[in-house]
């Protein structure tokens, strides 16, 4: 049976390292594309820090977290693989037909609270959770993983517009500003900077924060829940910590032949050993 979601009562982790969680997250999701040869590697190498402090900071069985951009559950899963909330065997499934361990997940997946299907919907459902716990009065905090590229969905900026008129204080938003999205980078794509002034505007307080200093982060997120909500614009790369990949690798959907996989794997187990 599928596993039930972080927020389930009597669900429990515990983070000691959040810095090797983070590096243990990149070293799980990279086994976790090699026996297909590619995958959201990228999304994994970008986020890392940003999932290892959310499992730091999050009350178990107690907060939620939405997972806006599908294909970032890797790294959620990989976490949970880490932490004990999944099992080796389900963690071996991943991306495999009739898996639960989906590659590109959706409102079935196990682990996080909800994933959303197309790109930008994310933080419409974070707001609903806020709004809907802050009427049951449960204390419960909601956190909403979201990408740059989303930034370019209306839907995004209507959520804003609601989270803060409402003054869902107990909704933070991680930004993985990597500028990165399948058709190249971002900023190519469409100006979405200042982003810290256009969420501001929203009234939103914004934080614009280095996404891979993971000890800035889980400070940010340990925060009082009164005020407006937060969003944290994360800045970070599609291939931090791995040095061994190419530099022309496409970080929205790498490449990992069976060499570059065992160069990647030896590289980051030396780093959890070290």
């Amino acid at each position: 049976m599928p596993l039930g979601h972080l927020s389930d009562a009597g669900t429990r982790w515990a983070v000691t390292d959040p810095a090797r969680l983070a590096t243990a997250i990149r070293l799980r999701a990279l086994r976790m594309v090699a026996p297909q040869g590619l995958g959201y590697l990228g999304q994994a190498l970008s986020s890392a820090e940003q999932v290892a402090a959310l499992f730091a900071a999050m009350a178990p069985g107690k907060d939620r977290l939405v997972c806006s951009p599908g294909h970032y559950v890797i790294a959620v899963f990989a976490a949970a693989a880490q932490l004990g909330l999944l099992t080796e065997e389900e963690a071996r499934t991943y991306g495999q037909n009739d898996s639960a361990i989906e590659s590109i997940g959706t409102e079935r997946s196990p682990v996080v609270d909800y994933v959303c299907g197309s790109l930008g919907q994310g933080l419409s459902a974070a707001a609903g959770f806020a709004l809907s716990d802050r009427l049951r009065g449960s204390g419960r905090r909601t956190f909403a993983m979201v990408s740059d590229g989303e930034l370019e969905e209306g839907q995004v900026w209507e959520a804003a517009m609601f989270a803060a008129h409402h003054k869902l204080g107990s909704l933070t938003v991680l930004i993985d500003a990597n500028n990165s999205q399948v058709d190249g980078p971002v900023d190519t794509i469409t100006t979405i900077e200042p982003i810290a002034a256009k969420w501001e505007s929203f009234g939103w307080r914004a934080i614009d924060i280095d996404g891979h200093d993971v000890h800035a982060i889980i400070s940010s997120l340990r925060r009082e829940t009164g005020g407006p909500p937060v969003v944290l614009i994360c800045r970070t790369s599609t291939a931090h910590g791995l040095d061994c990949l190419p530099a022309d690798a496409d970080g929205h959907f790498i490449k990992v032949p069976p060499d570059l996989a065992a160069r990647a794997a030896e590289e980051l187990a030396q780093r959890l050993t070290a």
